[in-house]
């Protein structure tokens, strides 16, 4: 399953960490982590987590609404006076929730063609995130706030720019200290606008030109985009991280380690999105009726997945080491191969 996965992900190397209900674990790679050396995956490599950076943003926020510190129905307004506002876009009629959980209807920054172009031409440039929100902001919005669900990026760049405004720390140092920490994620970090990846760690490769889709795509030669400048991602997407960490964030979240059960609850209510998304965490529905959640990433050169059974007690890990996307059927293909009872 892990060899199909790397295929149809056009992947050098590909690996999955599972741990099972017990606390035994299971280390499996196919591939190689360099294509120029051939040096293999290892389990304590580490890489780009892409959007499971959400999974994070959302627990500190849930966090601070637990403490009283904001509040879920609060509006944008509140917290950023003045910023999201201009064609159609209004503050004052978003709430922290609808960012949450992609109601808020604001257009993904990633999305913008003039962006994607100087993404493309220069990863090393350092986005701040009140510019990526400015972008947004000049496209009007998907829906109005509450009436459609629709995954924005942007929407994390302004909760993170929120809790930096509620406790006067930056949303990485309020992560490390409320999620990171507790959950002793030692591989894990906000690498802001550092653009190398900690040791030990492979390579990361992409096919394309560094355009988004609907862009013009490159020649097809694999390109090594290893060293990046995250910070276009920010609290949408900025996280490095182990397959360790990964499944101990999953799993600490959903077994109640940091997260209080009310607002554990928050993140598994998926009714705002007719099912989809709740709060930093989505529901992944297997063909044999078992439930899974977690959340992916995907960043240049780097997709990642991290998923626990209801009670986090069984949980899956995996990366490849190349653009991927979502939606492998090898994917499913796997997480069948260990979650579902074998006929």
């Amino acid at each position: 399953a892990v060899r199909r996965l790397a295929a149809q992900g056009d992947a050098p190397g590909a690996a999955v960490l599972i741990r099972g209900a017990g606390g035994g674990t299971r280390f499996i790679a196919s591939g190689v982590a360099d294509v120029r050396t051939g040096r293999r995956i290892h389990r304590s490599d580490h890489f780009r987590a892409g959007s499971l950076t959400k999974t994070v943003i959302a627990a500190v926020t849930l966090r601070l609404a637990a403490q009283g510190r904001l509040g879920l129905d609060d509006p944008v307004e509140k917290h950023l006076p003045g910023l999201v506002r201009g064609h159609g876009n209004d503050g004052r009629n978003i709430t922290i929730r609808q960012l949450l959980n992609h109601t808020s209807g604001l257009f993904d920054y990633t999305e913008d063609p003039a962006l994607a172009r100087q993404l493309a031409a220069a990863a090393d440039r350092t986005r701040a995130p009140a510019a990526l929100v400015r972008t947004a902001l000049t496209h009007r919005p998907y829906f109005a706030p509450g009436a459609e669900w629709r995954y924005s990026n942007t929407n994390y760049v302004l909760l993170g720019m929120v809790v930096q405004r509620v406790t006067g720390r930056s949303y990485a140092a309020e992560a490390r200290r409320e999620v990171l920490g507790p959950l002793h994620l030692r591989g894990t970090s906000f690498p802001g606008t550092r653009t190398a990846l900690p040791a030990p760690h492979g390579r990361a490769y992409t096919r394309d030109s560094g355009a988004r889709d609907g862009e013009v795509r490159g020649d097809g030669a694999r390109r090594d985009v290893t060293v990046l400048n995250p910070s276009f991602a920010g609290a949408a997407g900025e996280l490095v991280s182990t397959l360790d960490d990964l499944s101990r964030l999953v799993s600490g979240l959903l077994r109640g380690t940091v997260v209080p059960r009310a607002e554990l609850r928050q993140m598994r209510n998926t009714v705002a999105s007719d099912g989809r998304y709740g709060m930093g965490l989505f529901p992944v529905r297997l063909p044999c009726g078992v439930t899974l959640w977690g959340h992916n990433g995907e960043i240049n050169g780097s997709y990642a997945l991290a998923v626990a059974t209801a009670d986090g007690r069984h949980t899956l890990a995996y990366r490849l080491n190349s653009t991927a996307g979502s939606g492998l059927t090898a994917e499913t293909s796997l997480l069948e191969t260990e979650f579902c009872p074998r006929r």
